[in-house]
């Protein structure tokens, strides 16, 4: 039983899962939310561009029906004149055009947005076996295009029956009238029509949007075994992440010895931890930690400082709980202000001290005992 569930298309598809089908070219789609934004833009195009359309329109229909006797027996005036008023009537409904085709292409981009994949295009012998195909006709897919094709059958021949009852009247007594009335009651009566077929179509639109994102979730839905190959593939061999992991440490340790040079002062244990100190009054409200490490790293620290002439003190405790309680790049713990500013005033006055040439007698002495409250050292148990 354990293994049939885990055959079983049970869990949502994973992001990878949704990113390789966009890549495949596969996206939610709904032709009937295109179909519907372009009745959309077409009908409102026509209500605001209705007195430039009918305008032109009659004149482009007088002066298609003027013409002398010379015209009619010229082949070649016909054939100019045919040309002159086709594009004539192509620049009238330019604008119509240009907004359906910009409704066509914003269309998908609503509900599964733009993709271009070249393996859409690619040949698959499998869409010409009929077993399938009969699998997709008999489909829920195929249930649900039957219905939408039932409703839009409906929806067109109710509206076509509602116009001509509606408005049949009217329509016929546009035969009889003047040019411009018969354009402007042809454009009245397109309108009508287009908003009941819009009516009808939002309603489709609305029962189509949500049908076509669960359908395509549903057949992107994968196994649990699925999923658990996907981990392993993601997370790709331990053995290489483990070398990744090692050289990411090697790198933050190059990074970190770099700024070694920079420190003000290092802090030792002295030969188990060492860290590296660094305060600009201009850009810091406390020193911060620029390198720090045990053992052979902390040995590490005390050449290069040696070797940039930074200077060094010996405080085991405020060494280990410095390295126990802050991250390289952090500020130092607010409990280890007091100690820290002892050293820093010790540092300052020996670079004035060296900046001096040693004109005092003596160089200024190390502090001594500094306060490391209790429980921050990691080497002192506490209590």
């Amino acid at each position: 039983m354990a293994e049939e569930s885990d055959l079983e298309r049970t869990e949502p598809a994973s992001s990878r899962r949704i990113e390789q089908a966009r890549e495949e070219g596969q996206v939610p789609q709904s032709r009937e939310l295109t179909a519907f934004l372009v009745l959309l833009s077409g009908t409102a195009g026509l209500w605001a561009l209705s007195g430039f359309l009918s305008h032109h329109a009659e004149s482009l229909l007088r002066h298609g029906l003027s013409f002398d006797r010379d015209a009619v027996f010229s082949d070649g005036a016909m054939r100019l004149r045919a040309v002159s008023l086709s594009l004539e009537g192509l620049l009238i409904v330019a604008p119509i055009c240009f907004l359906t085709v910009a409704s066509a292409l914003a269309a998908p981009f609503l509900i599964g947005g733009w993709v271009f994949s070249t393996k859409a295009l690619t040949f698959n012998f499998t869409r010409l076996n009929p077993v399938q195909g009969a699998k997709r006709i008999i489909s829920m897919h195929g249930l649900g295009e039957l219905v939408k094709a039932i409703l839009k059958a409906l929806l067109i021949g109710g509206t076509v029956f509602w116009v001509i009852w509606h408005d049949g009247e009217a329509m016929f007594s546009l035969v009889g009238g003047t040019v411009e009335v018969g354009i402007n009651g042809y454009f009245r009566l397109v309108f009508s029509a287009a908003l009941a077929l819009l009516t009808g179509m939002a309603v489709i639109v609305l029962l189509d949007v949500p049908f076509q994102l669960w359908q395509y979730y549903s057949r992107l839905r994968m196994t649990r075994e699925e999923l658990r190959q996907e981990m392993k593939e993601m997370e790709g061999d331990p053995h290489l992440k483990a070398r990744i992991r090692s050289q990411q440490r090697e790198m933050a340790r190059g990074r970190m010895m770099s700024e070694v040079p920079t420190a003000d002062v290092v802090v030792t244990n002295p030969t188990h931890f060492a860290v590296a100190l660094k305060y600009d009054t201009a850009t810091m409200d406390a020193p911060q930690i620029v390198a720090k490490g045990i053992n052979h790293v902390a040995q590490r620290i005390r050449e290069l400082a040696e070797e940039h002439s930074v200077p060094m003190l010996e405080a085991p405790p405020l060494a280990r709980a410095l390295y126990k309680h802050a991250e390289i790049g952090e500020q130092i713990p607010q409990a280890l202000y007091t100690a820290v500013a002892e050293v820093m005033a010790y540092v300052y006055q020996l670079n004035q001290f060296i900046a001096d040439g040693g004109a005092t007698l003596l160089p200024p002495a190390p502090p001594a005992a500094l306060a490391v409250p209790e429980g921050m050292d990691p080497g002192v148990p506490e209590t």
